[in-house]
This record gives C-alpha cells, sequence and structure tokens, in this order.
C-alpha cells in the first residue's frame, strides 16, 4: 500500500466534504436530542450504519471476517469510538453544537503528541508544534467562557464532555495507525468501531433507564438517516481510507477547518449565539491550520 506524504488536491477535496458534514453532524444531533435519548441516538445510528457497511463490503467481494490478527486493535478502538460518541451526544445537552463541534478539534493534539511513537517520519516540526500551541491555547479561551455561566446552565460540563470526546477521537486515530487495523481495509476498521460502538453505547442506555421512543416523526427519521447514512457510513469511510494513505497528523490537523462549519451551521439552523470570545478561538484555530500544514 503507498502511503504519501503529503495532502493532494484529491485528498483536500474529500477532507473538505468531511468537515462540511461533520460541522452539520453535531447540529442534527443536537436537534434530535428533542425526540430520542443521547445513548440510543448513538447507539443507533452506529448500528444502521454498521449494517450499511456490511452491505457495501459485502457487495464488493471485501473480507470482513477473515482472521487477520486485527480484532485487540479493532475492539480498542470500538471502545474508544464509543466512549467518543456517549461524550459528544451527553454533553450535547449541555452546551450548544457550535461549541462542541469547536471543543472536538482538539483531538490533532493527541495525534501529533503520539504519532512520533508510533511512526518517526511524521514527527512535528517546531513551527508545527508552535501551531497546534495556538490552536490549543485559542479552544482554552473558548472554554474559559462556559466556566463563567453566560451561556446555558452546566454548559461547563459540556464542554468538558467535548474535550473528553476530542481526546478518545485523537486515542481511535493512534489505536489505528498502532496496530494491525492500520493493514486492514477502511470498510473493516469502520466494521470494528461501529459494531463494538452499537453493542456497548445500546448497553449503556439499558443501564442508565434511558427510553427508546417507539413512534418516530419525519422529523427525527431525516435527522437520525442523515447521522447514520450520510456521516457515519459515507464520510468515515473516506475519512479512514484517508488514514491509511495520508499522514495522519496534516489529515487531523486540517479537519480543525470543521468547527468554522459547525459555528454557521449551529448559528443559522439551530440560532445559536456565536459570542466574540468563540470567533476569537476559531481564528486562533485557523492560525494553528496554516502553521502546521504549511
Amino acid at each position: 500500500m503507498e502511503r504519501k506524504q503529503r495532502l493532494d488536491g484529491a485528498a483536500v477535496l474529500i477532507l473538505l466534504g468531511c468537515c462540511v458534514l461533520w460541522g452539520l453532524n453535531q447540529v442534527a444531533a443536537k436537534a434530535a436530542l428533542a425526540e430520542i435519548g443521547p445513548l440510543w441516538q448513538a447507539a443507533l445510528r452506529s448500528g444502521l450504519a454498521g449494517l450499511l457497511v456490511w452491505g457495501f463490503a459485502a457487495a464488493r467481494g471485501i473480507a470482513l471476517f477473515r482472521p487477520d490478527g486485527s480484532l485487540p486493535g479493532g475492539l480498542l478502538a470500538g471502545l474508544l469510538f464509543a466512549a467518543e460518541f456517549a461524550c459528544i451526544f451527553v454533553g450535547l445537552q449541555y452546551t450548544t453544537a457550535s461549541r462542541m463541534v469547536v471543543f472536538l478539534y482538539l483531538s490533532p493534539f493527541v495525534v501529533a503528541l503520539g504519532m512520533p511513537l508510533i511512526s518517526p517520519a511524521e514527527r512535528l516540526t517546531m513551527r508545527q508544534t508552535v501551531g497546534l500551541l495556538i490552536a490549543f491555547g485559542a479552544v482554552a479561551f473558548a472554554f474559559g467562557e462556559g466556566l463563567q455561566g453566560t451561556g446555558q446552565a452546566m454548559q461547563w460540563l459540556g464542554d468538558a464532555l467535548g474535550v473528553l470526546a476530542a481526546l478518545l477521537w485523537g486515542g481511535t486515530t493512534l489505536a489505528i495507525r498502532a496496530t494491525r487495523l492500520s493493514s486492514a481495509s477502511a470498510e473493516k476498521t469502520l466494521l470494528y468501531q461501529l459494531g463494538v460502538s452499537a453493542l456497548a453505547l445500546a448497553a449503556g442506555a439499558l443501564a442508565t433507564g434511558e427510553v427508546l421512543p417507539l413512534a418516530w416523526s419525519w422529523r427525527l427519521v431525516g435527522l437520525f438517516g442523515f447521522q447514520a447514512v450520510i456521516v457515519s457510513f459515507a464520510s468515515y469511510l473516506l475519512w479512514f481510507w484517508l488514514i491509511r494513505h495520508y499522514p495522519a497528523t496534516r489529515l487531523s490537523s486540517f479537519t480543525l477547518s470543521t468547527p468554522l462549519f459547525g459555528l454557521l451551521a449551529g448559528a443559522l439552523l439551530l440560532g445559536e449565539p456565536i459570542t466574540p470570545r468563540l470567533m476569537l478561538a476559531l481564528a486562533g484555530l485557523a492560525a494553528g491550520i496554516v502553521m502546521v500544514n504549511r
């Protein structure tokens, strides 16, 4: 398998499309919470997306269950994936989708710090390190707003869960690159995460007594379908294909553009406030992207 050292035009185009979808995803998840609990929402979307991946792979003749030593890495990645989305969906009950999508993009720090231990060729230069530190400072600046109590009740808790979700997302990327999953197909890698997370999240929903709605409105069907089919199935397949072919550090850093789309979607679709402090944080994230990817 050829692994490229820089992002080419095709990779940038795919990444931009994924970033737009991921920015919209937090808005869809937040909107759906009015009709379905966070853990059931996350579990069912993983389950449906997993079935789609299974069918897609079967249609293309891709072997998903052939023993290849990837099971330990797959279970680890799946559990990290489950914990990440539990944090996101529960956190959205306390903070806005706009803020959640900003905090999620701390994940490149985890990848940047961990990747040199896995692939020395992906060690950051001093300029890239400074860029990541600037972006980290920007997110910390935004987090301080939640501690001041100027937003919705318990906003700081939702923000904190967003930060934890970012750490788990970065850990998932490192687990994929550090284990036999790095040589597995994108379909198999994604199915591990979706299948394991669907079971783990459903178990969490049952354990906490979260109610599963039996009557679904067309609004909920649309929001859920977007998350499961477009985001969890299509965009994640593309993302894991990119991880196998391009440097993980550069990929993760480029995804820092997602908060821009999340902020715009939250403001336009949910009427969420975009505060000056959050805009300054976004500017810091943008500066970090430029420094890391030059």
